[in-house]
């Protein structure tokens, strides 16, 4: 990895931002194609009283001010900046990523691990709010100034892409445009990351796998485009006292939407999709999957017709298969039991 810090120098005698910008060498690796930026925010003090703090990156890319933000990390926005409203209006929510592209296709992605504000107030401009300190309430449903400000970390990952395809006129269309399966893959990385846990001490039985220096609890590797959104399981002091028949686990999943004008970066790193379904039962290295279930995402319902869906769906859930069109997230209901 190489690193730079950089310290800005500013009117106050101690700055309230510094940044760090970071390069990884891996081979075959998603980070090795991010530049990750990370920013130090100390908007502390009343010497910061209605001081707002912006990062913007400027860049030769011809967007005419229409950049997309994504909606909860579920679907992306097109968004435009307007003359005839006041900065604070051209302002839009970024949860986790904004990306902007010129007529050529090339596009400029910000991938982010927390929510921010995100604007695009001249042509090849993308600027996103790290913080603000407010005295006076602003007017938007808080009731009071915004004066209870922390140190924060501030974590992006930059990307840049190129369009492969012969598609043409990208900034005048109307539709929203869709991340590509290597920003997927980005902003999965910056969002979920991998967490090391150590023990204190030596457990008195062991629960290490076989292989010491491996672990994996799937059988093969997911699709790159199908995403785990949740996988519950029961609470361990309620795991026996429950029905042997009642099925405990919940997995839910969510296909994710990509666009294939951009999978180059992508598809290098991809073994399969979903388009061809996938099956539970296959799924788990070491355990059994049993009696499966397609429910609703809140749990409570399992006839098709009440979720929307065919009656042949549950057929196939049942099967253990999983089927799923792009956008779709879909929850199932079954048993694990270890196999012997």
């Amino acid at each position: 990895m190489q690193e730079v810090f950089s310290y800005p120098k500013t009117a106050w005698e101690k700055a309230p931002i510094s940044h760090s910008t970071r390069l990884y060498n891996g081979e075959n690796t998603i980070q090795e194609l991010a530049v990750e930026k990370e920013y130090h925010v100390e908007l502390l003090g009343p010497d910061f009283d209605d001081r707002e703090l912006i990062v913007r990156y400027k860049t030769d890319i011809d967007n005419k001010r229409i950049f997309y933000s994504d909606l909860n990390g579920f679907q992306m926005s097109r968004r435009e900046t307007y003359d005839k409203i006041p900065l604070q209006g051209n302002y839009y929510p970024m949860p986790s990523l904004a990306f902007m592209q010129g007529s050529n296709g090339q596009r400029f992605s910000v991938h982010s691990r927390q929510s921010l504000g995100v604007a695009s107030l001249k042509d090849g401009w993308l600027e996103i709010m790290l913080d603000r300190r407010l005295i006076r309430d602003d007017g938007r449903g808080l009731g009071q100034g915004v004066t209870d400000n922390r140190v924060m970390n501030v974590v992006f990952h930059i990307t840049l892409e190129a369009n492969i395809s012969s598609i043409s006129n990208l900034v005048s269309s109307s539709l929203p445009f869709q991340p590509s399966l290597f920003s997927h893959s980005v902003g999965a990385h910056l969002n979920y990351p991998l967490h090391a846990f150590i023990a204190k001490k030596q457990p008195e039985v062991s629960a290490q796998p076989a292989s010491p220096k491996s672990f994996s609890p799937l059988a093969a590797s997911l699709p790159c485009d199908l995403h785990v959104v949740n996988f519950k399981v029961p609470k361990p002091l309620k795991f026996l006292q429950q029905p042997p028949e009642d099925s405990r686990f919940v997995l839910i999943l969510h296909r994710r939407h990509w666009d294939p004008s951009y999978c180059r970066k992508g598809r290098s790193q991809c073994k399969n999709l979903a388009n061809d379904p996938v099956n539970l039962f296959n799924m788990f290295n070491g355990l059994a999957v049993l009696k499966t279930k397609a429910v609703s995402l809140n749990l409570l319902h399992e006839d098709p017709e009440v979720m929307g869906y065919m009656e042949q769906f549950g057929d196939i859930a049942r099967e253990g298969n999983v089927v799923m069109s792009p956008m779709e997230i879909q929850a199932y209901r079954f048993e694990l039991r270890p196999t012997q």
